[in-house]
């Protein structure tokens, strides 16, 4: 099958400037559409993964049945990337995409899973355990999961700490490329400068980014790095307002309308480095990203002001955990009382 580009550039680089528009990582070559969901590669890795990636927390809610299916469904529709972690649900998501990823060609699928063990007995042990949940003799993509302050960062990559059982389980063929996943600025700073990572999975969502900036500094060196973004929180609307119903029990509210998660995944897309989107634990929303990605387009200043519009008087997710690395305070461990803490 041909492939085309997907992505135009608007009025060339310099017209993009003039808007305001980011730029996007090589802008010609960046989005390709295949048969139902575009890829883009990621970064280094030469790897071509689907715009919208599976959330692997999303199982938590469902019957294998349905999960299995959601997976199979995914996958058909063009999403090669899957993401899940043994701190969701405590192995329980592991166990249902195991099972739900059978009958899919292993060599046709991006897996990634997550380690919040910093040692390295303990992430060697972990890494063994989601080997044999998600029935597979190796993940393409291992990574730290939600970093947060600068010294678990330090101790995570210093002698005994869990880089040593990446850099072993790599050369033993059980893990092809190396990332991780942060929630604070200083967190991911500090893993970037420390590593070469392959990927750097960070909240790269509208709101926090017009509110208060939050992700610039994490694109930024990430592009200088050459890693991989993997943007997490794309379709966050922010906290839940007090006087607002929730429209389902989740620590965030998410945007909901088609429209509002087209333009919402958009801006995430948009952003230079960015490779995939993984939407909220949800399958409902998992198909609304993946009709959206469909017909991706660069931001554009009406949709930079529509954006801005909607993030307005929106509260932040990661204030509080930013400003407790700031301030030197004990690690957040939930932030809020619903927040599961393993959606990174």
């Amino acid at each position: 099958m041909k492939r085309r580009v997907f992505l135009k550039t608007v009025g060339g680089a310099a017209g993009a400037a003039a808007l305001g528009v980011p730029r996007i990582l090589n802008a010609a070559e960046s989005v390709e559409k295949g048969a139902a969901l575009p890829r883009r590669v990621l970064g280094g890795t030469g790897q071509k993964v689907s715009v919208v990636g599976f959330p692997g927390l999303a199982l938590i809610h469902y019957d294998q049945e349905k999960c299995t299916a959601a997976i199979h469904s995914a996958f058909e529709r063009g999403l090669n990337y899957y993401d899940v972690a043994p701190a969701y649900g405590n192995g329980e998501c592991e166990t249902k995409m195991g099972v739900g990823l059978q009958g899919l060609d292993r060599s046709k699928y991006f897996l990634a899973c997550k380690t919040k063990k910093r040692d390295g007995e303990g992430a060697r042990q972990e890494l063994e355990t989601s080997l044999k949940l998600l029935k597979t003799d190796h993940f393409d993509l291992y990574q730290m999961h939600h970093l947060v302050k600068p010294e678990e960062v330090k101790q995570a990559l210093g002698p005994g700490g869990a880089m040593e059982t990446f850099l072993k389980a790599k050369e033993q063929g059980k893990i092809k490329w190396i990332g991780f996943s942060a929630h604070t600025t200083k967190g991911a700073l500090e893993a970037m400068k420390g590593f070469k990572f392959d990927t750097v999975m960070f909240p790269i969502n509208f709101v926090e980014f017009y509110t208060r900036g939050f992700g610039k500094e994490v694109l930024a060196l990430a592009k200088e790095r050459g890693a991989a973004v993997l943007a997490i929180k794309p379709l966050s609307w922010g906290t839940w307002p007090n006087d607002a119903k929730k429209t389902r029990e989740w620590w965030y509210r998410s945007v909901e309308e088609p429209k509002d998660v087209e333009l919402a995944l958009r801006f995430t897309l948009s952003q230079p480095n960015v490779a995939v989107g993984i939407p909220p634990s949800f399958l409902d929303l998992l198909d609304r990203a993946i009709e959206a990605a469909k017909f991706f387009k660069p931001l554009d200043e009406p949709a930079i002001g529509q954006l801005k519009q909607m993030a307005e008087n929106r509260g932040s997710l990661f204030a509080r955990e930013e400003q407790s690395v700031a301030l030197n305070l004990p690690r957040l461990e939930s932030p809020y009382p619903d927040c599961p803490h393993a959606c990174a």
